[in-house]
């Protein structure tokens, strides 16, 4: 392309360094066509209309006074006042003609792209503002788009209505929000090969989760089509992510993924339509399998790792970057469209903690995608289309289908946002996130369920489910500033079991976590008894049989289902604490807990007290669940050695006799997780009394004790702790308990094996916390509401017995 230009430049002749010439995204754009190529990353070719083109453009119309007039008196918060001056300025540019250097110029352009590719050639016409995509505020989706733009008139008039689009109503909102002069910025056009992904997938991703900031992960969405419908949050996409720090080990594998509705694509119209493009509904198939597969997901994960560093090199800082991707189903290419700053997750404050706690309970209403994690109160007002826009009142939420950029002024003022459709990478999440209020994406029902005038709580404080609940319900905030929290000298872990939480928990101050139980993940992911998809002939319900075959389709055998599902739910909590000590509690379930899972009862016996009955260790090497908890082990294998997340070590829950334990260990290494390989360590509870009493020959087989005060507890007080007539003597501060942990303790420090405490009494009791200080346990395991008071406590107890025993 060495042909000169005055008012064209070619990718390949761009860097970072030209955003007051080309504007962000361009710029962007030849930066990775230029640099990024050799490393494997794929973009398509193309030129950006300089922003000297734009005002030359104008220059020669004598547009600038009109254009003054219809903008210096703007209302920005008016938004009929608005509506009508971005509409006048839209008509004066374009109205403004193309002089004939920059058309020739354009059509010269587009003829030599052609002669690179084809004839047929449709390109992308994007624009590219001079003030876009920095490092601490996105322009994204302020201005328009135009997709299969084929032959050299349709591509000028396309040119003339992205320039125009500098004066949308979400544009020059943006622009007054964020201290923009109007007219200090300028407009290019980028002109790309159109990938087609119309015929294929495409989304976006981040190098960083959006939800949380945690900086380790990969966040891939995607959907079937064109991507302007999971940017625009038309459609509920798939989602993935991948652990950067593993996967720059080597460790090739998705760490969880996340089925969407994909309801829609866009592919390009047919005939001769003034839209080039159109939505049609997927296929049932379609929509039951991923729209990408696990390679092509890990080829984005290199791709994004790669262009993360190289712009974090660029700027001497870490730059979280947001990726436009898109697979074209000609040449099967996976292609980056776009890359641009992350410009929320990564300017959050990591010295102050903000949680919200939703103090009552009650049924959701609807329930959907949580973007942020915050709580709102406020009255709904269910807005069915852009006309409707200025009834909505501040403070008030915002409940309709979807949004889009011309929403903005209004969401601004939304005390929450609710949306019918979408996904967390979506306009109405990205700039929720922005704004920082929460919303809750892809609800289906949203607009049909809550009522206009009803008051609502909107929560995202739960996860990655967003939930809508009627009426006012009572909420607490929690701030705390960690700049200048100390760690104290006994280790402060958490008890998790839900992988959703597990990025925000990880940003809490902790040592690990102390007990990561299995059974949330089973119960809320699997849904489903291992036995029962092993064994599905024995399962005599049709409709349970049915719904097993349904849940397992996709995989070649149904035990798959089970592996995949556990692993990366497990996965997600050592990811997140990574390179952090993550002990995971094999399955505990009693025999009623495990019949209640689909299948379950064809598997499981009545027991009259399934509390001291059939369960933990006595499961693993039995006929009845032997298989099962084959099943598990391939997954903690698979977590280990496939995802390479080895600071995980795993936990035999209820162990009663050395012999069993031995039987355990043995059938455990028979299924690769050998104790000493790969550096796994295998801990016991320590919640029998026999654990304690042995603990010496028990401590010739483990490498930790973590003591369960609450079966500690009921063991040794002959209470269960299910009764209610006997609740008031279940107490794990009976002096007989405290003696039982304190044993446990020493025993532990004798043989030289780590010991921790994981039950209830630390995070109930602040006297139990300060007594397992006093007798010198290495860890202690909390709910993650009570970490921040119990660490402050312990910190000020290390203190006094500092000052008592200077060799503490």
């Amino acid at each position: 392309m060495s042909e000169k230009f005055k008012y064209i430049r070619w990718f390949e002749e761009l860097t970072i360094e030209d955003i007051p010439l080309v504007g962000g995204k361009n710029a962007s754009l030849g930066e990775m066509y230029r640099e990024l190529a050799a490393e494997g990353i794929c973009v398509p070719n193309g030129f950006a209309i300089t922003a000297e083109g734009y005002r030359h453009m104008l220059d020669k119309a004598d547009a600038w006074a009109a254009l003054h007039e219809a903008l210096d008196t703007l209302n920005p918060d008016d938004v009929n006042d608005l509506a009508r001056r971005a509409r006048k300025a839209r008509d004066i540019v374009y109205a403004a003609p193309l002089s004939e250097e920059l058309e020739h110029e354009i059509l010269r352009a587009f003829d030599q792209l052609q002669g690179q590719y084809d004839e047929e050639l449709t390109v992308a016409v994007r624009s590219s503002a001079t003030a876009e995509d920095l490092p601490t505020a996105s322009f994204a989706g302020q201005q328009d788009t135009y997709l299969n733009v084929h032959g050299g008139q349709a591509l000028l008039d396309a040119c003339k209505r992205c320039f125009a689009s500098l004066f949308t109503d979400r544009a020059i909102h943006y622009r007054v929000d964020q201290g923009f002069d109007h007219f200090k910025v300028s407009l290019s056009i980028g002109v790309m090969k159109m990938v087609r992904s119309d015929l294929a997938s495409s989304g976006v991703m981040f190098s960083i989760d959006t939800e949380s900031g945690f900086k380790d992960a990969i966040f891939i969405t995607g959907a079937y089509g064109l991507g302007e419908n999971v940017v625009q949050g038309s459609v509920d996409p798939d989602e993935f992510y991948v652990h950067k720090p593993t996967f720059e080990q080597g460790h090739r594998c998705v760490l969880r993924r996340s089925l969407g509705a994909k309801k829609i694509k866009m592919i390009y119209s047919e005939g001769r339509t003034r839209e080039q493009t159109c939505n049609v509904v997927t296929s049932a198939e379609e929509r039951s399998q991923f729209c990408l597969s696990a390679g092509e997901v890990l080829t984005l994960a290199d791709y994004a790792i790669k262009i993360e560093k190289h712009y974090s090199a660029k700027a001497n800082q870490p730059r979280p970057m947001d990726i436009e991707w898109a697979k074209d189903g000609l040449d099967g290419q996976l292609y980056i469209v776009q890359a641009r700053p992350e410009t929320v997750a990564s300017q959050l404050s990591g010295t102050m903690l903000e949680q919200y706690e939703l103090k009552q309970k009650a049924e959701a209403i609807v329930i959907g995608r949580a973007v942020g994690s915050k709580i709102a109160v406020g009255t709904a007002h269910v807005i069915k289309n852009v006309s409707q826009l200025n009834t909505f009142k501040p403070g008030e939420v915002l409940i309709t289908d979807m949004t889009t950029p011309d929403w903005e002024p209004v969401m601004k003022t939304a005390a929450a946002i609710v949306t019918n459709r979408g996904g967390r990478t979506c306009h109405a999440a990205i700039i929720a996130r922005e704004l920082g209020v929460p919303a809750v994406i892809g609800c289906d029902n949203a607009t049909e369920t809550i009522k206009t005038g009803t008051t609502v709580t909107v929560s995202c404080a739960e996860g990655d489910a967003g939930k809508v609940y009627e009426g006012e319900l009572s909420f607490d905030v929690n701030k705390t500033d960690l700049s200048g929290l100390k760690r104290p000298k006994t280790k402060i872990m958490l008890n998790l079991g839900n992988p959703e939480l597990a990025f925000k928990l990880s940003f809490l101050p902790n040592d690990g976590v102390g007990l990561a139980r299995m059974e949330f993940i089973i119960t809320e992911f699997i849904k489903a008894h291992p036995m029962a998809l092993i064994h599905p002939e024995r399962i005599h319900d049709a409709d349970e049989k049915a719904t097993v075959k349904r849940l397992t389709r996709h995989y070649a055998q149904p035990e798959d289902f089970f592996i995949e599902r556990l692993a990366e739910g497990v996965g997600t909590i050592a990811a997140a604490f990574y390179p952090k000590p993550v002990v995971v509690r094999m399955s505990d379930f009693k025999t009623n807990e495990y019949a209640t899972l689909l299948g379950g009862r064809w598997f499981e016996s009545d027991e009259a007290n399934p509390m001291i009955g059939f369960r933990g260790a006595s499961r693993y090497v039995h006929p009845d669940y032997k298989e099962g908890f084959a099943l598990e082990c391939r997954a903690m294998k698979r977590v280990r050695e496939d995802m390479g997340l080895t600071n995980v070590i795993l936990m035999i829950p209820f162990c009663r006799r050395e012999q069993e334990a031995v039987r355990v260990l043995d059938y455990m290494a028979e299924l690769g997780l050998k104790r000493g390989e790969n550096g796994l360590e295998i801990y016991v509870m320590c919640e029998i009394p026999n654990n304690v009493i042995r603990i010496d020959a028990f401590s010739k087989l483990f490498d930790g004790f973590s003591i369960g005060s609450n079966d500690l507890t009921q063991l040794t007080l002959g209470v269960d702790r299910d009764s209610e007539i006997l609740a008031e003597d279940f107490d794990e501060r009976d002096p007989g308990v405290k003696e039982m942990i304190r044993m446990a303790v020493e025993g532990a420090r004798r043989n030289g094996k780590h010991s921790g405490l994981c039950g209830q009494a630390p995070s109930d009791y602040p006297e139990m916390a300060e007594y397992l200080v006093e007798i010198g346990i290495d860890s202690m395991s909390l709910n993650p509401d009570t970490v921040l008071q119990t660490t402050q406590r312990i910190l000020a107890l290390e203190e006094t017995i500092r000052e008592r025993q200077p060799n503490y």
